[in-house]
């Protein structure tokens, strides 16, 4: 399932860029997430809740940054399971960072998701409903951040 969008940050694409690529901040900006661990400079673990209909589904993840070009553009991979292995996901995923007008950034993102167990048994239809409402609240999350920190 291929999962794609964009929004715009009210700040600099460096300071975007730096910010995107800080796990403490982005802990606090992905729905669900409710830890982080550095496991190096570009490997993660993390612990997302995740709930589709009646179902919660806790994943334990790696997320393997495999490509950086400051500051336009971050790719990486994402791997993980429930820890009772009754869904698995894997995504490959890609940040693109863009001047937009007024000197804000226009974030994109791209992602190709595959789950299986039983969340992949909802179906493409819901699950990419669901990961379009996470994708909006995380850059709802992100912005807020960002463009609060401007302020101070």
């Amino acid at each position: 399932m291929r999962i794609e969008g964009s929004f715009i940050v009210a700040a600099p694409r460096e300071r975007v860029f730096a910010e995107i690529t800080n796990p403490a901040l982005m802990a606090g900006c992905i729905p669900g997430c409710e830890e982080i661990e550095v496991v190096d400079a570009k490997t993660y673990r993390a612990r997302i809740l995740v709930e589709v209909g009646p179902i919660k589904a806790r994943f334990n993840l790696v997320v393997e940054v495999t490509e950086e070009e400051p500051p336009t553009r971050v790719a990486s991979v994402t791997r993980g399971e429930e820890g009772t292995r009754a869904s698995v996901i894997s995504s490959n995923n890609e940040l693109l960072l863009a001047p937009a007008e007024g000197g804000a950034t226009e974030v994109k993102y791209m992602s190709e998701v595959s789950v299986t167990g039983r969340l992949g048994k909802f179906g493409l239809g819901m699950m990419k409903k669901k990961a379009e409402s996470l994708g909006a609240k995380f850059a709802e999350r992100f912005r807020g951040k960002i463009e609060a920190a401007a302020l101070s």
